[in-house]
């Protein structure tokens, strides 16, 4: 013969309650390092872009024996998909837009290129500027003839 116990079966209001807490304990943990990886893995545009960026510039340089455009368009680069940053390269002495990037004016203005954008005959350094977490500092990246990556301005630490 088999006993019932008599009794309530279930979970005291004391147990939830600690359940909730806990849950929302990792939630606190997990959440901003979420948002930080989220926006480090946004951050991976502008480099692969860049790095296109130079395959072009130095594809340019090999034909022409210089890295100076008269034009832009010479360079035979646009950025793919909906970017989220501007790309910057020298254009007769001016840091030039490339068409297809990000035009973003607010929290962050990225019309305006990163400081160091420049190209001779020998060299250039292209750049990046874009917002990826909705605050008004602008995570700036730069690229040179050298294939040297820079992260002028990092818009995930702020």
């Amino acid at each position: 013969m088999s006993r019932r116990m008599n009794g309530t079966q279930g979970f005291t209001l004391i147990e939830l309650m600690i359940v909730v807490a806990i849950i929302g304990i990792l939630a606190a943990i997990a959440i901003p390092n979420f948002s930080a990886y989220q926006a480090k893995a946004k951050q991976s545009e502008a480099k692969i872009t860049l790095g296109s960026l130079f395959t072009a510039a130095t594809a340019f340089a090999t034909e022409n024996n210089t890295y100076v455009v008269a034009s832009i368009g010479n360079l035979g680069f646009t950025p793919m998909g909906t970017a989220k940053y501007s790309y910057w390269y020298d254009v007769g002495g001016t840091a030039s837009s490339v068409s297809g990037g990000s035009s973003t004016t607010a929290p962050c203005n990225v019309n305006s290129a990163p400081s160091g954008v420049a190209a001779t005959v020998g060299g250039f350094t292209a750049g990046a500027k874009g917002n990826i977490d909705s605050d008004p500092t602008c995570d700036d990246w730069t690229i040179n003839d050298k294939r040297a990556l820079t992260n002028t301005s990092n818009d995930v630490a702020n």
